[in-house]
């Protein structure tokens, strides 16, 4: 059996709740999830996502997200993209 080490960590109970289901609802357990990002983190040689101060208008759009809000797009992804992409995405 491989050694183990102990990881303790403290997080927000809300975060560790939504996060651990979605690490249900793809089959994967909480340990599976930080290991997969420790092996990213050390395959990268860096985190495995930007890390950047957001501008305003990325800000606002992840608030009016938080409520509830946005644009809800009842299309593929890339469908959407392509329609972005052809600068016909506000003729719905």
């Amino acid at each position: 059996m491989p050694r183990t080490a102990f990881l303790s960590t403290r997080i927000e109970p809300a975060l560790k709740d939504k996060a651990e289901k979605v690490f249900s609802a793809i089959g994967v357990s909480t340990s599976d999830a930080i290991t997969m990002f420790f092996r990213q983190v050390v395959m990268r040689r860096g985190l495995p996502f930007d890390v950047c101060i957001p501008n305003s208008a990325t800000l606002a759009a992840l608030e009016e997200a938080e409520r509830g809000g946005g644009e809800v797009v009842a299309s593929s992804t890339k469908n959407a993209f392509d329609e972005i992409l052809r600068g016909d995405h506000n003729r719905r």
